[in-house]
């Protein structure tokens, strides 16, 4: 079954917690903490391979959850970190959050990026020993690792796409110029699924074609099929417009462009060439006069062609203009990443900025830095509270706090990671 969009819940492993522990031997004296760190929680990885062609490993999968890193130990063993979970996907894949953010575009096979980053583990006591604090009661808690909701999308790399009406032609023309195998019959429909064709335009030049299942009017609202697989020919460089010359040439074409604009990416921008197919046996005079009446109503700039896909007649001709719009979209692009070579210099987000707020009698604490410390605290520690007491003070919080007039016995929350009674 082919399904090129699923909704995955992203797991990564949680940090492990330090160790709270001293040395308990004979014949040593004063031996003194040895509580070690917890480990590292599993990252959740996505790598794009050619082997995979579909999502539907994750239908009945919907948790990618990584290792969660093991607790430190005594004798300052460091606690083994999660393993991370490398997870497959097909090239072209997309993972978007649920605020709509593209996260990941895997492009290329092999390619890998973090979609979850797991918690760092927990310091143990043996961490916490200087000169002043000499037996130190204090072990961090590990970190959550990131849990959030993705949607995984298929986009086909493909630099041409075939769109146009049921039964215009679309999967004849890839058989007979690519190694693809589409089902053709004289049905509406036959193509349920995007087919991609690799096609060999001379000796120095392959070009990837994506055949997309017919729309029909009202496809955006869901009619037919749908506009589900015009996902698709996002990526693509050049939309090849099949239209079967014995339908009304005018409405064929309007249908079409209508469902390629209100997709989610206005596609009737993208450069096209507009194919009146199955010409083979039309009377000239006729055919001229449905070009002609295509020429009225394209896009200035729009190509024009009529072929025969099943006879192959003017197959050749065509490909030879798709080349050179495929090479001058690919100059264009070699162009763009020129210019991004051009290293640009930013300042990196402060990590330790802060912010209070007064909600009610509450004061909440927000800003990365000391909500990681937050998450790293045990609350049930009195040494552990007092810690991050003195990390407030250093970072100018317990000032601000003051001066925002708290009082004893209230309450100082830290983002979502914990709270404690001033």
């Amino acid at each position: 079954m082919f399904v090129d969009k699923v909704d995955v819940l992203v797991q990564a492993g949680n940090g492990g917690d330090g160790a709270l522990s001293f040395r308990h031997e004979k014949f040593v004296d004063r031996g003194g903490p040895d509580g070690g760190d917890g480990g590292h929680g599993g990252d959740v990885v996505l790598e794009a391979s050619r082997n995979q062609h579909t999502l539907a490993a994750f239908r009945h999968n919907k948790l990618l959850k990584a290792v969660d890193g093991n607790a430190g130990a005594k004798q300052k063993k460091h606690g083994r970190s999660g393993k991370d979970l490398i997870v497959s996907v097909p090239v072209g894949t997309v993972a978007v959050s649920e605020e709509g953010e593209v996260l990941i575009d895997l492009t290329e096979d092999g390619q890998t990026a973090v979609i979850a980053y797991g918690g760092q583990g927990g310091f143990g006591n043996a961490h916490f020993v200087s000169s002043r604090r000499q037996a130190p009661r204090i072990a961090e808690k590990g970190e959550k690792g990131e849990k959030l909701t993705v949607k995984l999308e298929l986009k086909t790399i493909a630099e041409v796409g075939l769109v146009g009406l049921p039964n215009a032609g679309k999967s004849t023309l890839l058989s007979v110029i690519s190694n693809a195998r589409p089902e053709i019959a004289d049905y509406p429909f036959t193509t349920l699924r995007p087919n991609l064709g690799t096609v060999d335009i001379d000796d120095d030049m392959t070009v990837v074609f994506a055949d997309i299942p017919g729309l029909i009017e009202g496809a955006s609202t869901g009619k037919g099929l749908g506009d589900e697989f015009l996902r698709h020919v996002e990526r693509t460089s050049v939309l090849v417009h099949l239209i079967d010359v014995y339908e009304d040439v005018e409405k064929a074409f309007e249908v079409i462009q209508k469902e390629l604009k209100e997709y989610r990416v206005d596609l009737s921008k993208q450069p096209q060439i507009v194919v009146l197919n199955k010409a083979e046996g039309m009377d000239p005079d006729e055919l001229a006069s449905k070009l002609k009446t295509l020429k009225h109503i394209v896009p200035r700039g729009t190509k024009l062609a009529a072929i025969s896909a099943k006879s192959k007649i003017g197959v050749t001709e065509l490909l030879y203009e798709i080349k050179a719009m495929v090479l001058k979209h690919r100059r264009k692009v070699d162009k763009m990443a020129e210019k991004d070579t051009i290293p640009i210099l930013r300042l990196p987000a402060a990590d330790d900025g802060w912010k209070i707020v007064k909600d009610g009698d509450d004061f909440i604490v927000t800003g990365r830095k000391i909500e990681r410390f937050a998450e790293r605290t045990d609350f049930d520690s009195v040494p552990g509270e007092q810690r991050l007491r003195d990390i407030m003070r250093k970072m100018g919080i317990a000032h601000e706090l003051a001066r925002m007039g708290v009082e004893p016995g209230q309450t100082i929350r830290f983002g979502t990671k914990g709270k404690l009674v001033f």
